[in-house]
């Protein structure tokens, strides 16, 4: 379960007052829930609204997501999209690839999505005339800094990389293993970049928001 970072009245004060997931959105939360071994890996209501209001005010067309799970920021994402829009998502677990199509055949905005099974990193690598308004990188965290490397040039300038579990349920204050190290990595690097600016939030696990300048 997520240890909170904040209060958990005033995580639950949050959710409660954030505008609701469609039904359909509503419906996924609860079957992950109930059928899926790891709900947590969902990004959860704050994150989710977050992605969408991000994809709608920023005119947002193109979207690599690395680390799809169930679906969850993907269809949130897809819903703001335009009807001309695109998003990329990249998954290993073929049981998760499986539930998530699911739902998108259900959804209008199912079609926007575009599901590429196997190793982020492999699929990175076979892009070569593909430019992204915006990454979302929520998979294994040993990886985080390579997603960011390797995703970075394919960013337009102005583009955005939003990255999940940014403070990884606090451990980034003193890091303990590989994955734990790896996340501080990110946020010190990106913290330090003459070509980035960023502002890490301290919503759910954590959310670092990314601008390639």
């Amino acid at each position: 379960m997520l240890d909170y970072l904040v209060n958990p009245d005033i995580e639950d004060y949050c959710h409660q007052n954030t505008t609701k997931e469609s039904d359909l959105l509503l419906s996924l939360i609860e079957a992950t829930n109930k059928n899926m071994g790891y709900p947590v890996k969902l990004s959860g209501r704050q994150v989710g609204r977050l992605l969408k209001l991000i994809v709608s005010i920023s005119q947002t067309k193109t979207i690599l997501e690395i680390g799809m799970f169930t679906g969850y920021s993907a269809l949130s994402m897809a819903e703001a999209l335009p009807d001309d829009g695109k998003i990329i998502c990249c998954e290993t677990n073929p049981r998760a690839v499986e539930f998530a199509k699911a739902f998108f055949e259900q959804s209008p905005h199912g079609d926007k999505i575009d599901i590429r099974f196997g190793k982020a990193l492999d699929t990175i690598g076979s892009f070569s005339d593909i430019t992204f308004d915006l990454v979302f990188i929520d998979a294994d965290k040993k990886n985080y800094t390579n997603y960011l490397h390797a995703t970075l040039p394919l960013v337009r300038k102005g583009g955005l990389v939003i990255v999940d579990n940014a403070l990884w349920q606090g451990n980034v204050l003193a890091p303990s293993d590989e994955r734990d190290q790896a996340v501080a990595d990110l946020n010190h690097y990106v913290a330090e970049s003459d070509a980035l600016e960023n502002v890490l939030l301290s919503i759910r696990d954590g959310v670092n928001i990314i601008r390639k300048c």
